[in-house]
């Protein structure tokens, strides 16, 4: 038999990957480290410390992507490098955006696709807030034409994403959240006249409400501010919020008119990252023509190699998303959408009909005509000493499950809903599990309310 030597220094160091240098102590938080240590201990740390995230397939609350197909992660490793705003340097990347903008524009019915124009951005968010920019600046060349003060602009709207909010805000436009009556989920077009003025520079409609999947009546409130302008001579621009919709309504409902193929929606937002089923960090804003844009909000730089004309509200980011979209366009096709959106479609219907059946639930939204979404409340307040939405999501939480529970907006704050978001890879199968353990949950939470004698069964395997 040979015989071999081992060397000295690789036999007195060890192999273990936690008896690695640096592994033996808490990892720094507030302090970079004074020196290296090994690659593969430093990700298996970290990895370590993310372990105790949630599952993300089980968080039901978000409308963002969770699954993705091993290309579109074989996509995100390649475009690692690519800074989308380097046009010069990333000439195809920046082609791929700009045939997502076109294909957009024409899914959405733009009147001529070559006159629609439109941007990526890195969410839905800073698309809302882009679309609510070029709307305050058209409001003010049209007021600056007239000859007026340039008083506080406003905004109308119904219930929206916080987006809008943070657009109010960081803008100085005056938001005006028209509350929701006792019999609806969404504003209504009746209530608009009361809101709008001579300082409105737009309303906005949303198509997937975010507290309930409802799509608001788009076209019924172009109708009504048709009718407001041939009596007052308000020309009040309508802007669709279409997150979520936008990637769902052409599949799902394609005769439901939302979209550009309304003279008064000037622009429209969406999110590539929630049913665009993009990963996290892509949005679109399209505008109908040019027009609706103002130059003076176009940036034209030529620092990083030829003139890059830009509007967005950050400057350097990762292209990959862009196209990672463009695969999934690509990909699938108006089928293959309408395919992964017409079985979530199915899986909320089948979530929507069990939750009915449970008993002690009123389903406000059920999926099946506007977003899948399944959103419910309680059918009876709950007793003094009873359980609420608040402890049954709790109790789905000790098994993984993220199911929000909060108040609808005013003025029915009073109502306090759970809501699902049935997104792609939320399966019938996962749709099962939570019907399980909602089901015992229940059980464990009447068992919790009733007598002491008749919750303290004897000790049983």
């Amino acid at each position: 038999m040979a015989l071999h030597e081992v060397d000295g220094d690789r036999r007195n160091a060890p192999d273990d990957l936690y008896a690695l240098n640096g592994t033996g102590s808490a990892l720094p938080r507030y302090r970079i480290p004074d020196g290296p240590m090994p690659a593969r201990a430093a990700v298996r740390l970290v990895q370590d410390e993310l372990a105790l995230d949630g599952n993300s397939r089980q968080n039901l609350a978000t409308f963002c992507t969770t699954w993705s197909e091993p290309e579109v992660r074989t996509i995100m490793a390649d475009t690692l490098d690519k800074n989308l705003v380097d046009k010069d340097e990333y000439p195809q990347t920046a082609e791929l955006e700009s045939r997502c903008v076109h294909i957009l524009a024409d899914l959405w019915n733009a009147p001529d696709g070559s006159r629609a124009v439109g941007c990526s951005t890195t969410g839905s968010s800073e698309a809302a807030m882009l679309s609510g920019l070029a709307l305050q600046r058209r409001w003010r060349a049209r007021r600056r034409a007239a000859g007026k003060s340039l008083d506080r602009p406003n905004l109308v709207c119904g219930p929206v994403q916080v987006c809008w909010e943070k657009f109010g805000r960081y803008f100085d436009v005056e938001l005006r959240q028209i509350p929701l009556l006792k019999d609806s989920l969404t504003l209504r077009p009746e209530q608009l006249a009361d809101y709008c003025d001579e300082n409105t520079i737009a309303v906005v409609t949303t198509l997937g409400v975010t507290f309930t999947g409802d799509y608001e009546p788009v076209a019924a409130a172009a109708r009504t501010l048709d009718a407001l302008q041939a009596d007052t001579g308000l020309d009040i621009p309508l802007h669709v919020d279409a997150a979520s919709g936008g990637f769902v309504a052409p599949f799902l409902q394609p005769d439901l008119v939302w979209d550009f193929r309304l003279e008064r929606v000037k622009s429209i937002n969406a999110s590539g990252h929630k049913f665009g089923l993009a990963p996290l960090g892509v949005g679109w804003a399209i505008w109908r023509d040019a027009e609706e844009l103002p130059d003076e909000l176009v940036f034209h730089v030529d620092y990083l190699g030829g003139d890059m004309p830009t509007f967005a509200l950050n400057f350097s980011r990762p292209g990959g998303e862009v196209v990672a979209q463009y695969y999934n366009l690509l990909r699938l096709g108006r089928d293959g959408y309408a395919a992964v959106q017409r079985a979530c479609a199915q899986a909320a219907g089948r979530l929507a009909d069990a939750v009915a059946e449970l008993g002690p639930f009123t389903v406000l939204h059920d999926g099946k005509s506007a977003l899948p979404v399944v959103c419910w409340t309680l059918a009876e307040p709950p007793a003094p000493d009873g359980w609420t939405l608040y402890d049954l999501s709790e109790r789905l939480r000790m098994r993984g499950w993220q199911v929000p529970t909060y108040p609808l907006p005013a003025d029915r704050q009073d109502v306090v809903v759970q809501r699902v978001v049935v997104r792609h890879g939320v399966t019938r199968d996962l749709v099962e599990l939570l019907l399980s353990d909602i089901r015992t949950a229940l059980a464990e939470l009447e068992r919790q309310h009733v007598g002491v004698a008749e919750q303290s069964p004897g000790f049983h395997h």
